[in-house]
C-alpha cells in the first residue's frame, strides 16, 4: 500500500513510459538527441513497443522519419506534473491506504470495485465500506472486556439496588456504540441532540442564456481567455458579456473575432502542425475581421472533429453566427486545448511556477528571521532575569542597608570605646554620651536617605513605563508591518494562480466554484448536467448555514467559504450595485421618447457590441 506521494511518482512513471500519438519528446538516433514528434505506434508483434517518429530540425520542421524503440525516446517535459496529480488522486478517490475510488467513478469507467488478493486477508467490505479485519478484531476484544469488567461494577451495583442482573443488556447481548469521531463521510452523518439549527440551502439561479450543457465550457474558456490575457493580448471582457455574444446572431461580432483571432496566433506562433497546414495554404500570418473565418476552418480541418467539421459549410459562407452555443464553444474549446501544448503557455506556466515557489520562499525566510529574533529576545530576557537575581542574592549577602560602607566606622569606634571602657572607667559616660549622639545624627540622616530611595525608585517605574510603551507601541507596528506582507503576499500569490480550483463538495458532491474575476459562487451538480449560481451575500449566508461540519466534504467547504467571505461578499456587493445601476439605465432608455430613442448600443444590456480590444497586436 502506498502513500499518496509515491502513488503519484509510480503513475509518473507509467505516463512517462505509454507514448502517444502527437506527443512531442527527444529521439536518440546516431550517439545524438534529437526533438521528435510520434506519428504511429508500431506493434512489432515479439511485446515491444516501437515508434514512428518524425525528427524535427529548426522551426519544428519535419526533416526525416525514423523508427525508434520506446528506450530510445525522452520526454522533452512531463505530461503530468506531481502536485496535479496528487489533486486528481485526491478528487478520484473516497479512502487512502488502501486507496479506494468513488463508486460513481468506477461504475462510468468500468473499473471493478471488487478487492484484490493481496489484501483479502486484511479487509472486507461491509455495506459498502471498506473495513479492516484487525481494528474490527481489536474493537471487539475491547468490547469483551469492557462487558466482564462491567459484570463485575455496573451489573453488582444492579442486582444490588433491584435484586435482579441487568435485564436489558442480557437480551440485547451488544457491546456500547463508541462515540462517533467527527468529521466522517458526510453521507454517514446522522442528525444528533447537539446539533445547531441548520438552515434550508437556497436554490441557485438557473437563468443562463446558453443551454446547461454548455455552461461548463462556458466557464472554461471565459476563465482561460481572462487568466492568460496578457500572453494573449487579449483585453478581458466580462462573464456576461462573453455569454451574450456567444448568443448573438452577428457574423462578425468583435469580442467573438478577438477571442479566436487572439488563439490562433498563439498557434501560428509556435510554428507546429497549425503553423506547417497555413504555409501549405499559402495564408498570411495576419488574420483580420474579413479573413479571421478561413483560419478557422483550417484549424477544423486540421484537428478533423466531426461534430465540429460539420459546421464548416456554414462558416464558410459567412453565417457563424447561425451556429448554436454548443458549436461555438466547441471550436473554442479545442483551440484552448491546442494552445496549451503551445512553448508560449507552457513557458508562461513554468514562470508563473517558478513566481510562486520564489515567492512561498521569500515568506518562509521572513517567517523564519521572525522565530529567530524572538528567540534571541526571549533568551536575552531570561539573561537580564539571570543577572537581576544574582545582584539581589550578593546584595542580600552584603546586607540591607546600602550605607554599611558609611557606618563601618562608626561601629569600629564603637567597638574601641567599649574596649577602652573597660581597661578605663573614668571614660565611661563620655564614651556614652558619643555614642548617644551618633546615633541622633544616624537618625537625622535616615529620612533624607529614604527620599532620595523613594525618588529614584519612581523615576525608575517611570522609565520601564516609558520602555514598556515603547515595547508595546513597537510590537504593535510590527505586527501590522507582518499582517501587510503577508495581504501583499496572498495578492501576488493570486496574481500567479495557475488553475482555478473548487471551493469544495457538499455530502451529495456537489462542486462549488468561485472565480474573483466575477464574483458569484457556481454550483455543479456531481454528474455535470445541472448548473445553478448565488449572486447574492444572503444567499451565501444561508448555504454557509446549511452546512454540516460534521462532514468532511461540507467541514472542508466550509472552511474555503470562511477563509474567502469577505472577498466573496465585497465582489457580490459591487456587482449588487452595477446590476442596480444597469436597471435604472434600462428603464431611463424605456422611458424615452421614440422620436429620440437610443440606439442598441446604449443599452447596458449590449455591453458586449461596444468591446474593442486595446491590448490588440498592430
Amino acid at each position: 500500500m502506498l502513500s499518496l506521494r509515491d502513488l503519484a511518482d509510480l503513475v509518473t512513471k507509467k505516463l512517462q513510459k505509454d507514448l502517444f500519438v502527437g506527443a512531442e519528446l527527444y529521439g536518440k538516433k546516431d550517439d545524438g538527441l534529437y526533438p521528435c514528434r510520434v506519428l504511429k505506434i508500431v506493434e512489432n508483434g515479439v511485446g515491444k513497443m516501437q515508434y514512428e517518429v518524425a525528427l524535427l530540425g529548426e522551426n519544428k520542421k519535419i526533416t526525416e522519419n525514423a523508427i525508434l524503440h520506446g528506450e530510445d525516446l525522452v520526454w522533452k517535459k512531463t505530461p503530468f506534473n506531481r502536485k496535479i496529480l496528487k489533486s486528481f488522486i485526491r478528487e478520484s478517490t473516497c479512502r487512502s491506504i488502501p486507496w479506494v475510488l468513488h463508486e460513481k467513478l468506477a461504475q462510468k469507467h468500468g473499473i471493478s470495485t471488487d478487492l484484490p488478493e493481496e489484501l483479502r486477508s486484511k479487509f472486507f467490505l461491509q455495506g459498502g465500506q471498506l473495513v479492516n479485519r484487525t481494528k474490527k478484531r481489536k474493537n471487539e476484544n475491547r468490547n469483551n472486556v469492557g462487558e466482564a469488567n462491567g459484570e463485575s461494577g455496573k451489573s453488582k451495583r444492579n442486582k444490588g439496588e433491584t435484586g435482579k442482573p441487568d435485564a436489558s443488556k442480557e437480551e440485547n447481548n451488544q457491546p456500547e456504540d463508541e462515540p462517533v469521531k467527527y468529521p466522517i463521510d458526510d453521507l454517514l452523518v446522522k442528525p444528533g441532540p447537539d446539533d445547531p439549527l441548520f438552515t434550508d440551502r437556497p436554490s441557485p439561479s438557473r437563468d443562463f442564456n446558453v443551454p446547461m450543457d454548455c455552461i461548463g465550457d462556458l466557464l472554461m474558456v471565459w476563465d482561460f481567455c481572462s487568466s492568460f490575457s496578457r500572453v494573449l493580448n487579449l483585453w478581458p471582457f466580462s462573464l456576461e458579456d462573453f455569454e451574450n455574444a456567444i448568443c448573438h446572431k452577428d457574423s462578425n461580432l468583435v469580442l467573438i473575432v478577438e477571442t479566436h483571432s487572439a488563439l490562433l496566433r498563439v498557434l501560428i506562433k509556435d510554428d507546429g502542425e497549425y503553423s506547417l497546414a497555413l504555409q501549405n495554404k499559402k495564408r498570411k500570418s495576419k488574420i483580420s475581421l474579413i479573413t479571421w473565418t478561413e483560419y478557422v476552418c483550417d484549424f477544423l480541418e486540421m484537428i478533423n472533429v466531426t461534430e465540429l467539421c460539420s459546421c464548416m459549410t456554414t462558416i464558410k459562407r459567412g453565417h457563424y453566427g447561425l451556429l448554436d452555443a454548443n458549436a461555438k464553444l466547441g471550436i473554442l474549446r479545442e483551440l484552448i486545448c491546442h494552445a496549451l501544448e503551445t512553448d508560449l503557455i507552457r513557458g508562461k506556466l513554468d514562470d508563473l511556477i517558478e513566481q510562486r515557489r520564489a515567492l512561498g520562499a521569500t515568506v518562509r525566510g521572513e517567517a523564519l528571521e521572525y522565530a529567530r529574533k524572538k528567540r534571541e529576545e526571549k533568551e536575552q530576557l531570561k539573561g537580564e532575569s539571570n543577572g537581576l537575581v544574582v545582584k539581589e542574592n550578593s546584595m542580600e549577602s552584603t546586607g540591607s542597608n546600602p550605607h554599611m560602607a558609611e557606618n563601618g566606622e562608626e561601629n569600629g569606634d564603637m567597638v574601641e570605646e567599649v574596649i577602652s571602657s573597660r581597661q578605663s572607667n573614668g571614660f565611661v559616660n563620655r564614651k556614652q554620651l558619643n555614642g548617644q549622639s551618633k546615633k541622633g545624627e544616624k537618625q537625622k540622616l535616615d529620612p533624607k536617605v529614604e527620599a532620595e530611595n523613594i525618588t529614584n525608585s519612581n523615576e525608575k517605574e517611570a522609565q520601564k513605563q516609558l520602555t514598556g510603551e515603547k515595547k508595546e507601541d513597537q510590537e504593535k507596528k510590527s505586527k501590522e508591518k507582518r499582517e501587510q506582507r503577508k495581504e501583499y503576499f496572498k495578492r501576488e500569490m493570486e496574481k500567479r494562480s495557475i488553475r482555478t480550483n473548487p471551493l469544495g463538495k457538499d455530502r451529495d458532491y456537489n462542486r462549488y466554484w468561485w472565480f474573483r474575476r466575477d464574483g458569484r459562487i457556481f454550483v455543479e451538480s456531481s454528474d455535470s448536467k445541472q448548473w445553478g449560481y448565488y449572486c447574492a451575500k444572503e444567499e451565501v449566508d444561508a448555504l454557509m448555514s446549511s452546512l454540516n461540519p460534521k462532514g468532511e466534504r461540507e467541514r472542508a467547504l466550509q472552511q474555503q467559504l470562511e477563509k474567502f467571505y469577505p472577498r466573496i461578499s465585497l465582489e457580490l456587493q459591487k456587482r449588487s450595485k452595477d446590476l442596480a445601476q444597469k436597471i435604472a439605465l434600462e428603464e431611463a432608455v424605456l422611458r424615452r421618447s421614440t422620436r429620440v430613442r437610443a440606439p442598441p448600443r446604449e443599452n447596458p444590456a449590449n455591453a458586449f457590441l461596444k468591446y474593442v480590444n486595446k491590448w490588440k497586436e498592430d
